[in-house]
């Protein structure tokens, strides 16, 4: 069975930002570590854009959003807490998926930066796109010095969401994003062909969040 991943962004600027990580810590990222089925529940803050915040939590499934433990404190269920916070923000990105590639590695501990990519594709070349992705983009950015990991994943029908695909990168640290050799690893002629077609695309390049 694929494992699955629930990935949130938010830009939290409009909201008190002690609320917005009380939150967080003390709500919202503890209730998921207590469900079965999530695994690595990590938070981020942006690396260029300080006052945007992600979330990724690894799943055993993606049926682990469909359980009685998360439906209870999940989508209507969700708290008032949650849900006045969540209303205030600017939610980039909700995204519900399963590992596409490279089978069901799970998040490596102790990576201080992530990379998202979101992004939707045209229909025409759709097959093109996960080719590139799963034989040359994926294995060159996961083989730069500093990345730890390089997973992709698909949306699943349940997501909602606004993108189909997601791709994440586990770093040592954001600066693995903007090295040279990662540069020269996304710039290929076949990467060329291909970007033209992406569409709706969220890059956002992110620090780990360490409580204050």
């Amino acid at each position: 069975m694929a494992k699955g991943i629930l990935a949130v962004a938010f830009d939290f600027s409009p909201t008190h930002a002690d609320e917005f990580h009380d939150w967080y810590d003390l709500e919202h990222l503890p209730e998921r570590q207590a469900i079965d089925g999530f695994g690595h529940c990590e938070r981020w803050i942006g690396s260029d854009e300080p006052h945007y915040a992600a979330a990724t939590y690894d799943l055993d499934s993606i049926g682990t959003l469909q359980s009685p433990a998360y439906l209870a404190v999940g989508y209507e269920n969700s708290s008032p807490w949650t849900k006045r916070l969540v209303a205030q923000c600017n939610r980039l990105m909700r995204f519900e998926g399963e590992q596409l590639t490279p089978g069901n590695p799970t998040a490596p501990a102790y990576a201080g930066g992530l990379l998202i990519n979101a992004m939707n594709v045209t229909a025409e070349a759709e097959d093109d796109f996960n080719a590139w992705y799963d034989d040359e983009h994926l294995p060159a950015l996961g083989g730069v010095p500093g990345c730890l990991a390089a997973r992709r994943y698909r949306s699943t029908e349940a997501g909602g969401g606004l993108h189909k695909y997601l791709a994440i990168y586990h770093l040592e640290n954001p600066d693995v994003a903007r090295s040279d050799a990662w540069k020269e690893a996304a710039d290929t002629p076949w990467s060329a062909r291909i970007r033209p077609h992406f569409r709706d695309r969220l890059r956002v390049l992110t620090g780990k969040y360490m409580r204050a």
